[in-house]
This record gives C-alpha cells, sequence and structure tokens, in this order.
C-alpha cells in the first residue's frame, strides 16, 4: 500500500500545477485510501483532524444554506468545493514529518516553475490581446496574460502565489538540500508578474511582510528581494508599470467594476441575511442586483472571498468560515512559540505556511481565489504544514511514506 501512496501523492502534487483532472482525480484516490485505512484502530490511533470543528461547521452551515435556498440542486451542486477540504488531511496523513514536509514543498516549486514556464511562453510569443490565434492552443488561447496550464491567469497567479511564499523562507535558508531552489522560485516570482494579477501582488507582498515579522534569520535577505522587484517591475514593459500604478485608482475601470460587484453584493446579502442566497446563488441571482452602470450584468462571483461567503451562505456561513483561519493561525503561531530556536527546518516549513495563507486570503480581498479549485486546493495541502512538522503524539505512524528525520514536537 505504501508505494501507492507515494504514486498518488506524488501525482496529486505534480497535478496542482499543470493539471485540475490530474489533482483532483489523485485527491479523490487519496481520500477512499485513507478512509480505508482509517478502519485500522491503529491508523485511527495516530490521526489528526486538523481544524474539524470550523471546518465541520463551515460545512454545516454551507449544506443548511443550499437546504434551504431556492435552488437546492443547483446549490448542492454547487457545495461540491468541500469535498476539497480532503486535501488537508491527505496531506498530513502523507507528511509524516518535517523531512517529508521538506520534500513536500520543494516538489511543489519545482512544479509551479514549469507551469510559470509555460505561462512566460504565452506572454512572450503572444501576438496580441485578441482572446485567441489558434494552433497550439494551449499557448495561443487567452495568450497576453500568462496562464500556464490553466484556463485564466488569475487561476496560475493564486498558485503561484501560494507557492512562492510557502518555498521562499526554504530559499532564504540556502542550505545544500535547498539550494537548488533559488532557480526554479525566481522563474516562478516572474511568473507571477507576467500574469498582471494586482490582488495577486498584493497577496505576495502581505505574504512577505508576514515572513518579515516573524522569520528569525534572512530579514535583509527579504528586504532586499523587496528592494529588486520593485525596480524590476518599474523597470519592465509599460504594460506592467500600468498595472502597479492604477492599482487602487477609483478610475480603473477594472477596480471601479469591483465597486460595483461588491455594492451590488451588500444588496444581495441584505435580503438574505442569516444563510445567504445559496452556495451558486450569486451566478442565479446577481442579473436582478446588477447595477444600471455596470458592464458586468452576469457573474458568478463579485471579486472578494469573505463577500462573496456571506452573499451566498450569510453572516453564520461566514462565522463559521473565519473560524477556520483563526484557528489555524492560533495553532501555527502556537506552534512557532513552542518550536526551539535549533528546530530551524520545523520553523521555516510554520512560517511558509503562515505566509502562504496570508497572501492566499490577502488575495481574496479582490479575487474569489476560495473558490478558485486549483488554487484552493494548494491552500488546503499547505495547511497541512504545521500538523506535519510535530511527532504523532499517541501511536507511530502505521504504514508511513518513505521515513525521513522526524521535526520536533
Amino acid at each position: 500500500m505504501r508505494p501507492l501512496r507515494r504514486a498518488l501523492f506524488g501525482s496529486f502534487v505534480v497535478g496542482l500545477g499543470v493539471s485540475i483532472t490530474l489533482s483532483e482525480t489523485a485527491l479523490a484516490l487519496l481520500t477512499i485510501l485513507w478512509l480505508w485505512r482509517l478502519r485500522d484502530p491503529a491508523v485511527r490511533a495516530s490521526a489528526q483532524w486538523p481544524l474539524w470543528k470550523p471546518m465541520g461547521s463551515f460545512s454545516a452551515a454551507t449544506l443548511l444554506s443550499a437546504l434551504l435556498s431556492p435552488s437546492v440542486g443547483s446549490s448542492l451542486l454547487a457545495s461540491k468545493g468541500l469535498l476539497l477540504m480532503a486535501a488537508l488531511y491527505v496531506t498530513v496523513d502523507a507528511l509524516p514529518g518535517a523531512e517529508e514536509a521538506r520534500h513536500f514543498v520543494s516538489a511543489l516549486v519545482g512544479v509551479v516553475a514549469i507551469a510559470a514556464v509555460v505561462g512566460l511562453l504565452q506572454a512572450g510569443l503572444c501576438p496580441g490581446p485578441q482572446p485567441d490565434y489558434g494552433w497550439p492552443r494551449w499557448l495561443y488561447h487567452r495568450c497576453a496574460r500568462a496562464r500556464g496550464f490553466f484556463s485564466i491567469y488569475m487561476t496560475l497567479a493564486g498558485v503561484l502565489t501560494l507557492v512562492l511564499l510557502v518555498g521562499l523562507p526554504l530559499v532564504i535558508r540556502v542550505r545544500g538540500r535547498t539550494r537548488w531552489l533559488l532557480l526554479p522560485w525566481l522563474i516562478a516570482l516572474v511568473g507571477l508578474a507576467a500574469t498582471y494579477t494586482r490582488g495577486a501582488w498584493l497577496g505576495f507582498a502581505a505574504g512577505v511582510g508576514t515572513l518579515l515579522l516573524l522569520a528569525r534569520r534572512g530579514r535583509w535577505l527579504l528586504v532586499a528581494g523587496l528592494v529588486i522587484l520593485g525596480l524590476v517591475v518599474f523597470g519592465g514593459s509599460q504594460t506592467l508599470r500600468q498595472r502597479l500604478l492604477t492599482m487602487g485608482d477609483p478610475n480603473d475601470p477594472t477596480f471601479r467594476e469591483r465597486i460595483f460587484m461588491w455594492r451590488s453584493g451588500v444588496a444581495m446579502w441584505q435580503e438574505h441575511p442569516w444563510l445567504g442566497v445559496g452556495p451558486g446563488g450569486v451566478k442565479r441571482e446577481y442579473a436582478s442586483y446588477a447595477l444600471p452602470e455596470a458592464v458586468k450584468k452576469r457573474t458568478s462571483h463579485v471579486h472578494n472571498t469573505a463577500l462573496q461567503v456571506l452573499v451566498e451562505r450569510g453572516v453564520l456561513g461566514l462565522a463559521a468560515w473565519l473560524a477556520i483561519w483563526v484557528a489555524f493561525y492560533a495553532r501555527a503561531i502556537r506552534l512557532l512559540r513552542r518550536l526551539p530556536s535549533e528546530a530551524q527546518l520545523e520553523r521555516t516549513l510554520v512560517v511558509g505556511s503562515l505566509a502562504a495563507i496570508t497572501g492566499f486570503l490577502i488575495g481574496g480581498l479582490s479575487e474569489y481565489n476560495f473558490g478558485d479549485s486549483e488554487v484552493v486546493m494548494v491552500a488546503w495541502a499547505i495547511m497541512a504544514l504545521p500538523w506535519a512538522v510535530t511527532e504523532k503524539e499517541r501511536a507511530p505512524h502505521p504504514d508511513p511514506l518513505p521515513t525521513g528525520e522526524r521535526g520536533a514536537g
């Protein structure tokens, strides 16, 4: 069974960067295998159940909202994203220690660097802003902004932001085992710039700020890196500079359209305050609430994760959703304070997880990244790191993946 788990988890990691079909298929099989193994009392005794209370509460609020919505069938179908939460548990199960977690993060960086290369080819070879230029479709369809193997540039930007931030502390360590990460990490960073996604840039900056607050070493490298990044952006193409300089500009068309969406979203929520309009309800109801001055009269999301959750799941759903992140930060920060200074690898992984999730949440202020399957699967997997670096407290981990140095508990 161990070789099968290794193969499936490896496929899952590869799929996170290059194929939603591969990652979801591998996740489904890993979940089935994990549930099958839980029949064993020894496996159940050693299993960890991170964040199960807030995640269970959010799931219950989502399903209740769906069952009480005007469109029960479509709302239940739109709730299928709850299944992706399994990524947290199968990742914890697959990473019994810090060394395995380091391999996981390193593999993620390598995989997304490949996606970034494809995105850079798209943006570099694209003839212009038209939606399609023919064959090969993977290269020339929507090629004005880097999107890699994904359907849209915002997905690539969200995935790159998460992986860049979780990998940055390992890059800063510049040890023999992680020295090779610098090149793929830099390639991924350039790929993020080529997506021209300002919300992801803001999330990345917030994640780096988190590292500056938490990292005991390498602060000067982080500051130097931010300065270099700023020089690269301002010294880059006119389009890149324009995207950065118009961030938050009320006269920018895309920012103005987001304001319209947020106002419409608030109006929807005010009519359904407690449980919302039901999962998927924005897509069904937005046309009735779109402002006259808005360009888009139909949309599936309001370009803000917290507002989207509030509109579709109401106050109860938003409270449960926020509780997930409060519990995650409380656990990770408590663990970071408890880890000794000599546990550098463990501290590096926890800090990287905190930075990545911070970037994810800040990026969600202007995008509904929680509803993007490719992005949220990476987020759930990265959230497993604070549980992966600690020893299992009750019993040895049965049938582990290849053994390595266990993290300090």
